[in-house]
């Protein structure tokens, strides 16, 4: 056979050639059809198994793991829920909010290749297991009732970067599990119940850039994080002594109240940020762009040496390509078709590789083809601002409760921001009435925000995020939001704008019978209730007032705006001043402590419902310049009559005083008196006011024959009806008026 010669411009390829070039193409298909069958029918890595089956086993089989099975099982083939494979490998591992109880069993370190477990939001207990995943990136085991101490084997996991174990029950002094951690960028660590010093190895997480102790029982010094690269410190409410690291100035957000810390007055002066000292944070993941395996691969040209090839070798090169490209493409049509019959928990494969570079998060909808000239005025001078960087909304783990909208649907849906839509005017921006297709009605608020940083915008989606899985019968829902153009717009599920403030105080309305009152009473107990003690983590709301009690055609009372009064100091200076304009009325509503560094901020809810609760009893204002001085106040000039039965008759809203027996007055009066306790200690928990409201509730409704008080007063019954030919409005903000 002889071979092709490259002499000047004259290359000769020997028709004898041929054959080895259409075996070579053979060879191609048959490596790529081979590799593909080998991974379509790949098992589940028999390792991988008896850590699943073990696991199934300790959270005592719960029926909600559809396709899970204590023997004989493969979970990768199967599609088990909350898996995702890559091969026969197993990658995440994700069962959040499932409801499971029992324990993590014993063998979750055979998961070799597991990069993601998240197994948050349950009722697990026990103690975390000694033997972990070693090749994990992030660990999420939050909002459990695991119990005991951090095991040490923590320290063998190197390629750790995220870690979150807050709100469980685990105690104890903190060993040395950190060593060799260098990988780890956040952890959370709060509302557990941790005790002593903190140990030398958290000086070693030298690439940490979020730490979160807050709520513990930690004592000592803080100097081992004194030169940590820190983004995010929260340390509030521990037991931490001596002197503050002069580093800390540098962490952009820093919480520390709380604790025993002896500030030198050498020292130079703290600007502390107060306006954080209220924000709760629960970190589960990062910022990161979605990725596919696909896209990691490595290069695969040709990595000969460069040559000259003549017709026939050309030919045959490409023919190989061609085929290698065509297979290729075949196979992934096949990859994302096997996808898109799998759960949502498997709806795309990723690589390890790929994984640890950029792990998977649900991508925020991208934004419509709308041009400059079709985005509403009031957006344009935002967008000139925001085109001048990248949109933090790819960059972050959009909110997964939340539907994303896009600007041109709520635009079309508000009648492009109409006036005849504006519902009210409130503190974090304008209401609008939005009627979506099929009849859909909600409502949007138009948060303007100044220009916010990276970091902010991720402030604002972790506020969602929260918010949007909010849900409760009192409380109004969080249904959606969009970020495009620099927006920031959260889509409520619509109340009709009706607010307590408006029937207790515009006088388009006749008195509210007691038996509606009392109930409106109990059902933002309940909500607080929900939000202080039921829901994970616990939040204070931060604007409790009768402008955000909405009722519904039933005159059930929804709590609007729970979760999202921290985004105040972000809003622009247009709408403070909007706010600072209103905000005499609800001066009333401010708890004694306020502004207080460590201000527990649900024992500032509780005065503010105290202080609904008077209203509601009175028919007075919170506060009201119209009245002599000492009359102003509403919990001032009550405080001192709540035990007088002579004083505290005449308190009573006489539209209702004929209705109410002196014992359910006292009983009422008694439950005010504890709410508005000038010392926040004193203030019992909601849970212990609902207990209290709803045993006045029975009491009254159950007269002595036996019947039903109030059972047949209907919402619009002649006792409770406009004076006016229609609902007339409030001269104040009325619906959502944070």
């Amino acid at each position: 056979m002889s071979v092709p010669t490259f002499l000047g411009k004259q290359t000769v390829m020997p028709s004898e050639g041929r054959p080895h070039c259409y075996f070579t193409l053979i060879v191609v298909v048959l490596v790529l059809v081979s590799s593909h069958d080998q991974q379509a029918l790949a098992n589940t890595d028999p390792y991988d198994v008896i850590a699943l089956e073990d696991l199934y086993l300790a959270l005592n089989e719960p029926p909600q793991l559809k396709g899970w099975k204590v023997e004989g099982g493969d979970p990768c083939q199967e599609s088990w829920m909350g898996v995702t494979c890559y091969g026969s490998s197993l990658i995440h591992l994700k069962l959040p909010g499932l409801n499971l109880s029992g324990t993590l069993g014993t063998q979750l370190q055979f998961l070799h290749n597991l990069k993601h477990l998240d197994v948050s939001y349950n009722h697990i207990q026990g103690g975390i297991p000694y033997g972990l995943p070693p090749n994990a990136t992030n660990i999420n085991l939050a909002c459990n009732s695991l119990s005991q101490n951090i095991p040490t084997s923590l320290t063998g996991i190197k390629v750790l970067r995220h870690l979150n174990l807050s709100h469980n029950s685990l105690s104890g002094f903190i060993g040395d599990v950190f060593t060799g951690l260098i990988n780890l960028k956040v952890m959370d660590l709060s509302y557990n119940d941790f005790n002593g010093d903190l140990p030398p190895s958290f000086g070693n997480l030298t690439n940490l850039t979020i730490l979160l102790l807050q709520g513990n029982r930690f004592t000592g010094s803080v100097i081992y994080l004194a030169n940590l690269r820190l983004t995010d410190l929260n340390i509030q409410s521990n037991h931490f002594s001596g002197v503050i690291p002069t580093q800390f100035q540098s962490i952009p957000n820093l919480w520390m109240d709380g604790n025993k810390f002896h500030v030198e007055p050498s020292y130079p002066p703290w600007n502390y940020p107060l306006d954080n000292v209220t924000i709760t944070q629960t970190f589960v993941g990062n910022p990161s762009t979605e990725s596919s395996a696909l896209e990691n691969y490595p290069d695969l040209k040709a990595r000969h040496k460069k040559k000259k090839l003549g017709p026939g070798g050309i030919a045959c090169v490409v023919g190989v390509t061609t085929l290698a490209v065509a297979c290729a493409a075949i196979l992934f049509a096949v990859r994302i078709k096997r996808a898109n019959v799998c759960p949502v928990t498997r709806t795309r494969d990723f690589s390890p590789a790929a994984y640890d570079a950029s792990p998977q998060l649900l991508p925020v909808k991208s934004p419509p083809s709308l041009g400059l000239d079709n985005t509403p005025t009031a957006f344009r001078t935002r967008n000139e601002k925001i085109s001048r960087r990248k949109s933090f909304a790819n960059k972050y783990n959009a909110p997964t409760s939340a539907k994303i909208y896009s600007v041109a649907e709520i635009q079309s849906a508000t009648n492009n921001f109409s006036e005849e839509n504006l519902i009210g005017e409130g503190s974090l921006g304008s209401v609008y009435k939005a009627e979506f297709p099929e009849g859909q009605i909600l409502a949007v608020r138009n948060i303007s925000m100044v220009s916010l940083s990276f970091q902010e915008d991720e402030q604002f989606l972790d506020v969602v995020w929260t918010a949007s899985r909010l849900r409760h019968p009192n409380i109004v829902t969080l249904l959606g939001y969009c970020v495009e153009y620099g927006q920031h717009l959260l889509v409520y599920e619509y109340v009709r704008s009706l607010s307590l403030d408006n029937v207790l105080h515009s006088g388009g309305y006749k008195s509210l019978p007691w038996a509606v009152r009392i109930n409106i009473a109990l059902g933002v107990a309940r909500a607080l209730e929900y939000l202080h003690s039921t829901f994970c983590p616990s939040i204070a709301h931060g604007n409790i007032k009768a402008a955000n009690v909405l009722l519904d055609e039933d005159l059930k009372p929804h709590l609007c705006d729970c979760g999202i009064t921290i985004l105040r100091p972000l809003t622009s200076n247009s709408v403070k001043l909007k706010a600072s304009e209103s905000a005499v009325g609800d001066t009333g509503y401010i708890a004694p402590e306020h502004g207080e560094p460590g201000t527990d901020n649900t024992k500032t809810d509780i005065y503010a419902f105290g202080v609904l609760l008077l209203e509601l009893l009175t028919g007075r204002k919170p506060f009201d310049s119209t009245r002599p001085r000492e009359e102003q106040s509403l919990a001032k000039w009550a405080s001192s009559r709540l035990h007088d039965s002579a004083h505290l008759a005449q308190m009573v809203d006489p539209g209702i005083k004929n209705t109410l027996t002196s014992k359910t007055i006292s009983r009422y009066a008694d439950i005010v008196s504890l709410c508005i306790q000038p010392e926040k200690l004193f203030r019992p928990p909601m849970s212990d006011i609902v207990g209290s409201l709803a045993s006045v509730t029975q009491k009254y409704t159950v007269s002595e024959s036996g019947t039903v008080e109030g059972a047949e007063v209907g919402p619009f019954d002649m006792s409770f009806h406009t004076t006016k030919t229609g609902l007339v409005g409030s001269p104040t903000p009325t619906f959502y008026s944070t």
